[in-house]
Formats: C-alpha cells, structure tokens, sequence
C-alpha cells in the first residue's frame, strides 16, 4: 500500500494543495463518508454515530493543535455506487475537510481513494472496507483501515466451520470487490484445510427474485450456505428464498450480512446459523460499550467500534504531528496506533491529548485492540456469532 512516492509534478501539486489548506486557518473539519443509503443502511448510522462520538469526546477535551474544536460533515458513500462516492467525497474536500473517516464498502473505499485523496493529498482512515485489493492499492501513504482484511476474515470463517465439522460448503458472494475477495480468501483457506467448496455462485444486489442462484446453491448438495453479501440487500433476499423453498437451513454469515435488522426480520429463519464479525474482548471494547451506552448508541453493533478508532487516530495524528495537512498527520498514525507508549481506551482522549502535548509516546489501544501491521490496516480479532431468541450472540473470540 505504501507505495513509492508519485512524480515529481503531482507531488509538487500535492504540496500545493497542502499549503492552501493550512493557510486558511479554519478549524479542523472531519469528513464522514459512508453508506447512508444502500445495502448497509441499517448499520451505517451506528458508525457514523461512533465516530462522532470520538470527536465529541476531544472537543469536550478542549480540542486539538492549540484548543481549536473539531467539525465535521457528512456524506453519502451509497456503498455500491463508485461514481457517487466519488461525487460525494469531492463535495467533502471542496467543503474543507483536513481528513476522511471511510468509506465503507471496499468498491467505493478504492474509488475515493483513487480519485479523490490521493490527488488532493487527504488522510483517510476506512473502518470498514476489508478487500484485500486494498492492501497494495497505490495511496501515497495516505490510507489507514481499522478492520482487517478479508484475507484474514476468510481463514477465521474457514476455521469456525472446521471446529463445527462442516466438511462441504456452498458459496454465493455479491459480484463486487467485497464479496469476490472474502470469497476467494475462504475458498483457499477452507480448501487447504481439506474442505471442499461444492459450487460458487456470484449474485447482484437490488433484484426481487434471486431463485435462480438459490436452485443452483441448492443442486450443488451442499447442506450449508456461506452468504458472502449484505444485509440489506441480496444476501438478505438469498437466505430468504432458500428459507421459502426449504433449500437450506443453516447460513455462515461474515460482516457484511451481520446486524440486528436482518435478525428482526428473518427470525428463527437464522437459528441454526452462524458467523463471524470483527470484535474483541479487550478492556477498550467493554469500555466503548459503556461509553456508547450513555449516548444511547449500541457499542456492539458492526463497526461502530472501528469508527470510533479511525476518527480518534485521525484527531490523535494530527495532535501528535501539530498539523492537519494529510502528509503530516498520516505520517504519525503507525506511531499513534502501536507501541511504545501509554496505552489509550476510549474515554481515554483527553488522557491522550495531554500526554502528546508533553512529547511523550501513546499506544493507542482504542475500543478494537488496534494493532496496525503492513501497509497499515487491522491485524485482526474477531467475534464468532449465533442467533438466538432474536439476538446476536457472540460464541467465543478468535
């Protein structure tokens, strides 16, 4: 991901660029770009939620470089839409935003960063898009991920199912960066583990009948389906036709099909299945918990604790680099989110804020157990789930 450094000319623009931004003097403004419509729309707003409550914290800590209070703005990722994403992020820049929290989906993740912080030389941190494409993506150094890749959600899933005896498994993914790079991650590790993938089948999301896909899982023999989708769109609308044509009882569900909508609608539809989502049972994760509590928001809901992250590593990076220029406050996240230093929970800002301002060293623990490795996204920890009585469970911690 950490690519070489681009041509002499667009680094030139790129400083520029910078210049232009810190001589403005306006306070620093976070852009929180995400899928406010679309196909995760039923968890977007808990994310959003979670990283403003990271903010909120540090302005009531008296804000960052000198007491300035930190804004932000908001903006619609669709989640699917690349194009709009685009369009969207632009309005954040052009707006005055000094960073990004997002996107989410992978697709739109990749087409933002492409086409709008690189150029402009924008820090963004993603708390959820988990393509392992994005891994070598060319950023200039400028993008962080809280989540971890799907190449590590994949051998997770592959796991969980050998330690339930699951020795053949059907595949069905959505035909976009997300679902063909978790797919092929479990494939492989599910394979080499001695597990057989009876057929693989790729589906769109938005359309009203998905029997088709179902009848041809449902040949493949196959007693299990992983739904490699999401939960407000055709991963719900697979599950649901195979539970109307008795094609299959039990789904393994990753991240992306996790969330208390698609439980409340399918009910027992879901009570011998099982997934997996990022999680921890670290100190910082019970303390985001009781954090997000008092403002009402569900600390346990997917990826409000990896917003949390990536918007306190963005203001912590800025703090510690006493910039809000990309470059700048980048260049710090590695050190901000890692030993050495004085490990930060949430509720911990203000705690953090002042040992920064006195030269010393953070290890920025946060609601997730945030380790940064490689090209700066998540190693990794995940919850593995079941549905009961109309709740997501978590089993164990892998």
């Amino acid at each position: 991901m950490k690519k070489l450094l681009l041509a002499a000319s667009a680094m030139a623009l790129l400083a520029g660029a910078a210049a232009a931004q810190e001589a403005t003097g306006a306070a620093p403004k976070i852009g929180i770009i995400l899928g406010f419509t679309g196909p995760l729309e039923s968890i977007t707003p808990n994310m959003a939620a979670g990283a403003e409550l990271a903010i909120s914290e540090v302005n009531a800590a008296g804000g960052i470089l000198g007491g300035q209070q930190v804004t932000t703005e908001r903006a619609d990722s669709t989640c699917t839409d690349a194009a709009a994403a685009t369009a969207a992020a632009e309005g954040l820049v052009s707006g005055g935003v000094n960073a990004i929290m997002g996107a989410d989906c992978s697709g739109v993740t990749g087409a933002v960063l492409t086409n709008v912080a690189v150029p402009n030389g924008i820090g963004i941190i993603s708390p959820s898009a988990t393509s392992p494409g994005l891994s070598t993506a060319e950023d200039n150094g400028l993008f962080f991920r809280t989540a971890p890749s799907d190449a590590r959600q994949g051998e997770i899933l592959a796991n969980v199912l050998k330690d339930r005896g699951v020795t053949d498994v059907a595949v069905t993914y959505t035909n976009n960066d997300y679902g063909k790079g978790l797919s092929d991650s479990f494939t492989q590790a599910f394979t080499a583990a001695g597990g057989t993938v009876s057929i693989t089948v790729p589906h769109e999301d938005g359309k009203a009948d998905y029997s088709a896909e179902v009848a041809s899982l449902a040949a493949s023999g196959s007693d299990v389906l992983l739904v490699a989708g999401y939960t407000d769109q055709g991963g719900r609308g697979i599950i649901q036709n195979a539970l109307d044509t008795g094609a299959f009882e039990t789904f393994v569900l990753p991240d992306g099909m996790i969330g208390q909508d698609i439980v409340d609608n399918l009910g027992d539809g879901l009570s011998s299945s099982f997934g997996t989502m990022p999680g921890t049972d670290s100190p910082g994760a019970a303390a985001f918990r009781d954090l997000a509590a008092a403002q009402n928001l569900d600390g346990a809901s997917v990826y409000a604790p990896e917003s949390y992250d990536a918007a306190a590593l963005i203001l912590l990076a800025m703090q510690a680099a006493n910039s809000t220029n990309g470059a700048d406050w980048t260049a710090k996240v590695m050190d901000i989110a890692n030993a050495p230093g004085e490990q930060i929970l949430p509720g911990q800002l203000d705690k953090a804020l002042d040992l920064l301002a006195q030269g010393q060293d953070i290890d920025y623990v946060g609601a997730t157990a945030v380790e940064l490795i490689g090209s700066g996204e998540s190693a990794g920890n995940f919850r593995e789930l079941e549905f009961k009585d109309g709740q997501i469970e978590t089993i164990r911690f892998r």
